[in-house]
């Protein structure tokens, strides 16, 4: 005889087990399917009418957000109105293909902090960054600093955004709803600017998803004379927004796309380490093989 004997609406696990809908709870939706927002730093050319002729001229100007929708078009707007739901923290690095390998991101799992060992989707922890704090820098090879300096920390913040007077790609003005998002911020400069805006609110003991945060962006300048562009921000303190059934759907919706997330880079990181132990077996193997081979030999 089951022990549960009452229906407890706060144990969602032990109750959809005992209902038998635990198959249901356990279903993993697309990791893809959520919108991504980042700063386009290069300004779109394309043709606009003037006089009435054809001219090659800048649609979309530098230092806009831009939201790409999966499989969908993109939309643009100089200025933002995000909600943030929730931040995670993770580690990234880009890998250039060849002409047999396609470019690549090594992604770790997303964790409320950087402070632990993070497995990867290649099968090792931090993007092949070193555990803990490197107290020497300069004793580190060549090769491994390298290495770290390819690796970037992401600042992973999701919620709700609304573009401001929002632009498609040929600068046409488009009607667009507020729509989640994931901004994985990995520019040093960005990471620290929405970060202080966070860590505001939350030391006045605000929510960050009961408040509005605008967002614009200013242009800053490289040595070689190129620019870049990070974000400016500020949080509303003052007006907290209602928090409703709607709201509480879609924290529960974001909380179940990182966890869908991290369940395949744990279930990637599991198959490559599998398949480096077994590489690793062989090499034992083959190594076993010539010692005898190099002892009949002797002989």
């Amino acid at each position: 005889m089951t022990e549960l004997t009452t229906i407890d609406t706060n144990n969602f696990a032990a109750m959809s087990k005992a209902m038998g809908y635990a198959i249901e709870a356990d279903k993993k939706t697309s990791s893809n399917t959520l919108p991504r927002l980042r700063i386009n730093h290069s300004a779109i050319m394309g043709l606009a009418d003037v006089n009435g002729k054809k001219v090659n001229m800048e649609v979309v100007e530098g230092g806009t957000y831009k939201l790409e929708i999966p499989d969908g078009p993109t939309y643009y707007a100089s200025a933002i109105k995000m909600r943030v739901y929730l931040q995670r923290f993770m580690y990234k690095r880009f890998v250039k293909g060849s002409d047999k390998t396609p470019n690549k991101f090594i992604k770790t799992l997303m964790h409320d902090n950087l402070n632990d060992d993070l497995k990867d989707n290649e099968g090792g922890f931090n993007c092949g960054k070193p555990a803990g704090f490197i107290k020497d820098w300069k004793a580190l090879p060549e090769k491994m600093q390298n290495l770290i300096k390819e690796i970037k920390r992401v600042r992973a913040v999701l919620g709700t955004v609304e573009l401001v007077n929002p632009v498609n790609e040929k600068g046409e003005p488009v009607e667009l709803d507020i729509s989640p998002f994931i901004w994985e911020i990995d520019n040093r400069d960005a990471f620290k600017v929405v970060g202080d805006a966070i860590t505001k609110m939350v030391k006045l003991k605000l929510l960050p998803v009961r408040h509005v945060i605008d967002a614009s962006s200013e242009e800053r300048k490289l040595p070689n004379g190129a620019s870049y562009y990070v974000p400016v921000v500020k949080a509303d303190v003052h007006n907290q927004l209602p928090m409703t059934e709607v709201e509480d759907e879609t924290f529960v919706n974001f909380m179940a796309w990182v966890e869908n997330y991290n369940t395949y880079i744990a279930n990637t990181w599991a198959e490559k380490a599998k398949e480096e132990m077994e590489e690793d077996d062989v090499d034992i193997v083959d190594s076993l093989v010539d010692i005898e081979i190099d002892e009949e030999e002797v002989a």
